[in-house]
């Protein structure tokens, strides 16, 4: 799985040889060094408060107080070396900076762990959320790409799912209606109910009506009577253990693209299905469609987070025309260059989350002839 960014370490800056953490230093070495150069006239000793100030933002408090005791020392022996009375109020400036700049540190410092806290949740609601994908199951590769929009986020909107069952691996990705906590909590509940359903729903119209009660049932439990309505698009797939082809049910999601004989199409149902948890609302059946799926075809499923980045100048991302490039291209390097693209194409941010799939058929692995029974094997 791809996530934005690897997650921090709980102190930022430890552990590590960041350039800035020499910042203070360097400044509090110019600033004694010009001191000493120019005549008492020219005060370069009143902006060494500014030395335990930055590190404030960047060491530990005793760190930083022993940085406002050697720049204290400095002022007063400079004070004593060129008799420059003026220089005393400087010492007591840096001594009230000092203070207040460890104190600083302090905060900072909580305020790390808190945060550090809280991004530990976060991965851990991530993992039960968005569970490992076997990177292959039979003749399939499969590989995934989650990238939550927000800075600080490890989770959002988007989910997907992958089980192996007894008519085929099934696969689940979608998109919940609207962010925060409410999404966070209709994606638990699609990606519970789709593991426990997958395996014995007969198929995948009836998963999709499993999914859409559980949602309802969800809903029911949301306090508040302004609570907005709660559903989620969302692409199921089938993809029988031997066969030629897949089963595909879009739920009001953007559409699969396929690559069949080194050529992308966009699987746009011929009949559109319900949204999950709007089929009372908006009526209408779930719509399963079969699709040719053979040794080397892809199927890439993605959520609009893709096909919505926009460029400066306000253009979607083409996907299709993208993937259309790069029929040969395997999953996992696929995904890898689609995820730079994005930022290309996004000018380095992304504004909504975004979750893919990349589903490829290999051709079955020819077993090793083994000694039929009675008959000894060569050399033995």
């Amino acid at each position: 799985m791809r996530t934005l960014g690897r997650f921090p370490s709980r102190r930022p800056g430890y552990g590590r040889r960041d350039p800035m953490l020499w910042a203070p230093l360097v400044l509090t070495a110019v600033l004694g060094l010009l001191a000493f150069l120019t005549p008492p006239q020219v005060p370069f000793t009143r902006l060494l408060p500014a030395a335990p100030a930055l590190a404030a933002s960047l060491w530990s408090v005793a760190a930083t107080l022993a940085l406002g005791v050697v720049c204290l020392l400095g002022v007063v022996a400079y004070a004593l070396f060129t008799d420059h009375d003026g220089t005393f109020y400087t010492a007591g400036a840096i001594a009230a900076v000092t203070l207040a700049a460890a104190y600083a540190s302090h905060l900072r410092l909580q305020r790390e762990d808190t945060l550090a806290e809280v991004r530990a949740v976060a991965d851990t609601t991530q993992r039960v959320l968005l569970r490992p994908v076997p990177r292959r199951i039979g003749c399939l590769e499969i590989e995934t790409l989650y990238v939550a929009a927000a800075p600080q986020a490890r989770v959002g909107g988007d989910f997907y799912a992958v089980v192996d069952t007894a008519y085929g691996v099934r696969l689940i990705i979608g998109d919940v209606r609207g962010k925060g906590l409410d999404a966070v909590g209709v994606a638990s509940a699609v990606l519970g109910s789709f593991r426990e359903a997958a395996y014995d729903a007969p198929d995948l119209g009836g998963l999709a009506r499993r999914l859409d009660t559980t949602v309802g049932r969800y809903e029911a439990t949301v306090p508040g009577p302004d609570s907005p309505e709660l559903f989620a698009t969302a692409v199921l797939a089938e993809i029988p253990a031997r066969g030629t082809h897949a089963r595909i049910l879009s739920c009001g999601h953007p559409p699969v693209l396929l690559t069949h004989d080194g050529r992308v199409r966009s699987l746009t149902p011929r009949t559109s299905s319900p949204p999950i948890n709007l089929a009372t609302l908006l009526g209408g059946a779930y719509h399963v469609e079969e699709v040719p799926f053979a040794a080397g075809d892809q199927l890439l499923l993605y959520t609009d987070g893709v096909t919505e980045t926009r460029d400066g100048d306000g253009e979607f991302f083409p996907l299709a025309v993208w993937a259309g490039e790069r029929t040969s291209v395997p999953p996992r390097p696929l995904l890898d260059h689609l995820y730079r693209a994005l930022l290309r194409h996004g000018g380095g941010k992304l504004d909504d989350d975004i979750a893919v799939l990349a589903v490829r058929t290999t051709p079955p692995t020819t077993p090793r002839a083994t000694p039929e029974a009675g008959v000894a094997a060569p050399g033995g």
